[in-house]
């Protein structure tokens, strides 16, 4: 199951709104301690704080141990130019890093600074998950509009802001826009607009200070996604997608092997995922709902990439769903598929 069991992800995971979003898949009573890591509405910042951000991350020296064959003599030598990043209260180490390399609290980063981007203390946005993954090393809390937005199209949504960062250099620390799509509980960014402004990177360095008015500026601020997402939503649903032209989509999407006899097992398994993507297309109560639409192909395409792709050996879908969302590639592989469909498969219909 990866690095982190049951037990860790109902007491170190939080989710918030579970009243209106229902249990997160990891749900288990037993697993979990003294108090729920599931809030009917809003998860507190205090509990964030005291539950999951309650220890820092300190810079250790960095120090090999060298033995002289000749003289069985062992000295320390202590590298000057590195530092290690070890946590505070259970002394793991999460990496070792050169001297330049800046730490980023959780605690300041992902709650402080990011209540400042917003520019809000606790009455417009709620917090909706808070997550701490590796031991610590990777956490992540999404600021979240509490109230469902729906379109006339039958998509609801609520706008987010992702706060999410790392103390072992698996990810810079991203603030990003997106919306979590309530039908499913995916998170989707603007598949259309290409805008890069939407999404913030700070490297782990000490002349990479954060400028606040800068940072709303780039975001954008998380409410204005909802008119934007509708728009598209609306101009996405009017763009009718035919079952010739799903069957086109499918060549692209999963092509099948030329040499269908020597390529068996290839030809397998794109059999299999044209049919899981046909049933999804057809009966999936995420997707269904928008068969025959451009709206559709995007909810098939981010919804199948969520809960269908096989994941790597020791990871979960949580975890890599986590990883997958902070570093774009989510996005990534919505603007593809959209691209696909406009310009290669809709452009001689």
């Amino acid at each position: 199951m990866g690095m982190e069991t049951t037990e860790w992800y109902n007491n170190y995971c939080l989710i918030g709104f579970a009243d209106t979003r229902g249990k997160a898949w990891h749900y288990r009573q037993s697993a979990q301690g003294a108090e729920p890591n599931h809030y009917p509405g809003a998860i507190p910042v205090d509990d964030v704080l005291r539950r999951l951000f309650h220890w820092e991350a300190l810079p250790v020296e960095v120090q090999f141990n060298y033995t002289n064959p000749e003289t069985g003599e062992t000295i320390a030598i202590i590298d000057d130019t590195r530092q290690g990043i070890m946590r505070s209260d259970t002394l793991d180490v999460f990496g070792v890093f050169k001297q330049g390399y800046e730490i980023h609290q959780h605690s300041e980063w992902l709650v402080n600074i990011s209540s400042q981007i917003l520019d809000q203390n606790s009455g417009d946005l709620g917090i909706a998950n808070a997550v701490l993954l590796k031991r610590g090393a990777v956490a992540c809390v999404q600021y979240e509009v509490p109230e469902t937005i729906a379109t006339k199209e039958g998509v609801s949504f609520r706008p987010s802001l992702l706060a999410a960062g790392s103390m072992d250099g698996s990810l810079r620390t991203t603030f990003k826009r997106v919306v979590t799509n309530v039908v499913c509980d995916n998170t989707m960014s603007m598949a259309l607009n290409e805008r890069n402004a939407a999404t913030l990177k700070v490297k782990h360095t000490k002349n990479s200070d954060l400028k606040l008015d800068e940072a709303r500026n780039a975001l954008e601020i998380v409410f204005d996604i909802a008119d934007e997402f509708a728009q598209e939503v609306e101009a996405l649903c009017a763009i009718e997608v035919k079952g010739s032209a799903f069957k086109k989509l499918l060549d692209f999407w999963v092509p099948l092997p030329e040499d269908t006899k020597k390529q068996t097992k290839a030809l397998t398994m794109a059999e299999k995922k044209r049919d899981e993507l046909l049933t999804m297309w057809m009966h999936d109560e995420r997707v269904a709902p928008w068969l025959g639409t451009a709206y559709g192909v995007l909810q098939l395409n981010n919804t199948y990439n969520h809960h269908k792709v096989a994941t790597n050996k020791g990871t979960v879908r949580g975890e890599r769903n986590f990883f997958q969302a902070a570093n774009g590639d989510f996005e990534k592989s919505d603007r593809l598929i959209l691209d696909t469909l406009l310009n290669k498969v809709l452009v001689d219909a």
